[in-house]
C-alpha cells in the first residue's frame, strides 16, 4: 500500500492493456480505487505519455477518462510504424506499451518531502 503522497509507478495504484486500432495504439489504465484514479487524472496527462512514448509515438496522444470505473484511455496516434503487417518493430500490435506505462514514475504529491 502506497500513501497519496509517496511517488509511485503507475503500475503500484493501477493495471494495464493496451493494442493496436491501425496505426494506432490504445492504452487503458484502470486504477485500483478511487484516490488512486483522482492522482491518474492529475499526474498521468497526455503530455506526459507523449513524452514518455517520445521515439515511439509520432502523434498526438489523446486521454479519455472513464470516470464511472476509474480508468482512463489513451490513443496514441502513428505508433506502430504503419501498423500490423506494414510494421517492422518487434510489437506490431502495441501489446507492450501498458506493460512500458505501468513503469512510468508518477511524481510524489504535494506535501511530500523529496
Amino acid at each position: 500500500m502506497t500513501d497519496e503522497t509517496s511517488p509511485v509507478t503507475v503500475g503500484d495504484i493501477a493495471h494495464g492493456r493496451s493494442g493496436d486500432k491501425g496505426n494506432r495504439v490504445n492504452i487503458g489504465v484502470v486504477a485500483d480505487t478511487p484516490a488512486a484514479y483522482d492522482r491518474l487524472i492529475e499526474q498521468l496527462t497526455a503530455d506526459r505519455v507523449a513524452a514518455y512514448f517520445e521515439g515511439l509515438v509520432d502523434g498526438a496522444v489523446e486521454r479519455y477518462e472513464l470516470p464511472n470505473v476509474h480508468a482512463v484511455n489513451f490513443v496514441c496516434e502513428d505508433a506502430l510504424d504503419g501498423g500490423g503487417q506494414a510494421s517492422l518493430r518487434y510489437d506490431t500490435q502495441g501489446k507492450t506499451y501498458a506493460a512500458a506505462l505501468m513503469e512510468y514514475k508518477l511524481p510524489g504529491r504535494e506535501g511530500d518531502n523529496d
